[in-house]
């Protein structure tokens, strides 16, 4: 425990910037340390600024976690809530962390570093033991997954870039020194809730499966009984079949592969096919064997994707196309598209006319010199940059609900794909071709042609690359054509988005529009008559118990878990039914990494557990409308509306709104 101390005192800042900043700071610290306690506050902020430097450099951490021992002494947490350690709560630490006040989350931070030098034995304080501040410390890790493993949705998004890192490296400082294995169970199951949705990226998840690999070989670590279920999650990427139980290499596993007779081929096709179904996530062994299937027996590769009968009838149907695009795209590097391969099948959308066409030209298709050079600095040089385009389109037509804006608040162009690989996969594919051929998107609004490629700046100025492939090429392009139909919208008298809807997206979304909040005031305008609305005409009780046919976009007022407003964000309504327990709810579409999250005052989005399909999310119809502010109606449908919306379903709605994003509103 002293060597963790003596290292970080020991070991020199590196660089001139940083041994500036230390000098700074400890003349800083020793300067409130010194002053008489009214005079403190003088120090406090000064103190706090040159923390948040330091938080912000990659060893700024562990130096200021070998001076924690002194920030009780110098006052920095007098009088705030921090001062008394054994009262502090994890839960409250996601809250903090969720703002965008730097010198608050810089004390939270300092604070946690004082917690972990009491865990280790490096600073005794009277109130707090070791134990318990390893285990406080071991709840804000699990209370903060998202934010350990790089995690966004919509609240991390709106924080800057410098407070992002800081909480990065901060947390990965603290979980590398209380260890990993106390929050395994937390760990264990945040992965298996974020993979029954299915995302295409999974990058964190694999890092996540990772982590959990390695406590659970760790002969040093002692793993609970309830963490034990982590061993399905590490076989599927590691050791899914009989001959790769070991984890062997995929030389290795080609090699066996070569040896082995029908029924043992047999017996790893149903094993990874088992795997990768149950989980989500496609090992590279995957993989080779797929690939190895190619040339063996089209059962085999049936086998391999855990085809049922109609997946199976439409890859026999479409037998060489599938084969050479399987040969083109799948690679070790590119496994994970596997699974979207196997339910492009399932889909059957190779059925309609167009679509095997237009995958077969896209193979062919020559890439724009910046986009092979986009694709290429991201995903490297090992095979050809269309291999990567036409892995991440596969996964995309094979799961159009597992798309993720990424770090990127994309989150109209990201729905308006989700939405074209749902109900019109052959105009998406046209559009990939145009994006990666030429670098430039056309698209029309209002009879007007708009070239992506000679438009300004969208409403993204930098690109994080966290993004599926066929995001990477499409989104730029998409953002800006979205941008540009907004300002000839401009001016108007109304929002925007009720001529960008029908446009962007398609012939589909309808053109009655509904809006709870008065654009040129932001106060909420007729909130009775919209809740009304949308009851009649989506609500099967009340509106004769008609589907939603196509998806149709929408906006929300996204909140954190206490209910404070965020910012509006883009979905789309994909069916209103009841669940289960006969809970009418609206299951939807959030362009969101991770689309389960607390909106506050009890609205919980959910995304398994109420009948939603892999992708989906839901909430019960009252709490659905309490959050909802734009949707697009069939201004036809009127007459299907065959019963009367009751006043108390309206209430009950107006004070779920009036409770959260609207009470400043009203």
């Amino acid at each position: 425990m002293e060597q963790i101390m003596n290292d970080a005192q020991d070991t020199p800042p590196q660089g001139p910037d940083v041994t500036k900043v230390v000098a700074n700071f400890d003349a800083a610290l020793e300067k409130m340390t010194l002053a008489s306690s009214f005079a403190k506050i003088t120090h406090l902020n000064r103190v706090l600024d040159l923390g948040r430097k330091l938080l912000s450099l990659p060893e700024g951490p562990a130096l200021l976690y070998a001076r924690a021992h002194r920030f009780d002494d110098s006052g920095i947490f007098a009088g705030s809530d921090w001062a008394q350690m054994e009262s502090l709560k994890a839960s409250f630490v996601p809250f903090t962390f969720q703002g965008d006040d730097a010198r608050l989350i810089t004390l939270e931070c300092m604070s946690e570093l004082r917690m972990l030098a009491v865990a280790n034995g490096m600073y005794f304080h009277p109130g707090m033991s070791a134990e318990q501040a390893q285990h406080f410390l071991t709840q804000v890790l699990a209370f903060n997954l998202q934010v350990l493993f790089g995690i966004s949705d919509e609240g991390t998004r709106e924080q800057s870039p410098g407070i992002r890192q800081m909480l990065d490296q901060h947390l990965s400082f603290v979980a590398e020194h209380i260890g990993f294995e106390s929050i395994l169970d937390h760990v264990v199951g945040e992965v298996w809730r974020i993979q029954r949705q299915r995302p295409i990226q999974v990058d964190n998840v694999r890092q996540m499966v990772y982590r959990i690999a390695a406590c659970l070989f760790d002969p040093n670590i002692q793993i609970s009984a309830s963490a034990r279920g982590a061993e399905r999650l590490v076989s599927a990427l590691y050791g899914p079949t009989q001959a790769s139980q070991e984890d062997p290499g995929v030389a290795v596993y080609h090699d066996r592969l070569t040896g082995m007779d029908d029924m043992a081929l047999d017996s790893e096709a149903q094993g990874l096919a088992r795997a990768m179904h149950d989980t989500g996530l496609v090992s590279a062994y995957h993989a080779v064997f797929l690939r190895y299937a190619l040339d063996q027996d089209i059962e085999l590769v049936v086998k391999a994707l855990g085809l049922s009968s109609t997946g199976r009838d439409s890859l026999l149907c479409y037998r060489g196309l599938m084969m050479d695009l399987a040969k083109h795209c799948i690679q070790v590097e590119t496994c994970q598209s596997i699974y979207g391969m196997s339910q492009l099948l399932e889909r059957g959308i190779l059925y309609q006319p167009s679509i095997a066409a237009a995958l077969w030209r896209q193979m062919q298709t020559p890439l724009h010199s910046d986009v092979r050079s986009l694709l290429s600095s991201l995903y490297g040089t090992q095979h050809e940059p269309g291999v990567y385009l036409m892995a991440g389109i596969i996964s995309v037509l094979g799961q159009p609900l597992g798309l993720g804006q990424g770090n990127n608040p994309a989150c109209q162009s990201t729905r308006a794909m989700s939405m074209w690989a749902y109900n019109d996969p052959d105009y998406l594919l046209q559009l990939v071709r145009w994006a990666s051929r030429d670098n430039q998107l056309i698209m029309l609004f209002e009879g007007e042609s708009l070239n992506s490629a000679y438009l300004g700046q969208g409403m993204i100025s930098e690109y994080a690359f966290d993004l599926d492939p066929l995001s990477l090429v499409l989104v730029p392009h998409l953002d800006r054509i979205y941008m540009e139909m907004g300002r000839r919208s401009a001016g108007r008298g109304e929002d925007a988005h009720r001529w960008i809807n029908p446009e962007f997206h398609g012939w589909w979304v309808n053109r009655g529009f509904a809006i709870a909040v008065d654009i040129h005031t932001g106060k909420l305008q007729d909130v009775e008559g919209f809740v009304r609305t949308f009851y009649a005409l989506y609500n099967p009780l009340y509106n004769g118990n008609t589907p939603v046919v196509h998806p149709q976009p929408a906006g929300v007022a996204v909140t954190d878990s206490q209910a404070r407003f965020i910012g509006w964000h883009a979905i789309s309504i994909l069916r209103v039914a009841l669940d289960q327990d006969d809970v009418m709810r609206v299951y939807f579409y959030n362009p969101n990494n991770d689309s389960g999250q607390d909106w506050g005052n009890g609205v919980v989005v959910s995304t398994e557990g109420h009948g939603e399909q892999h992708g989906e999310s839901s909430l019960p119809v009252e709490q659905f409308t309490s959050r909802l502010y734009i949707f697009h109606y069939d201004v036809t449908d009127w007459q299907l509306h065959t019963i009367e919306v009751p006043e108390e379903e309206i209430d009950q709605v107006k004070q779920l709104m009036h409770e959260s994003w609207a009470q400043a509103r009203i």
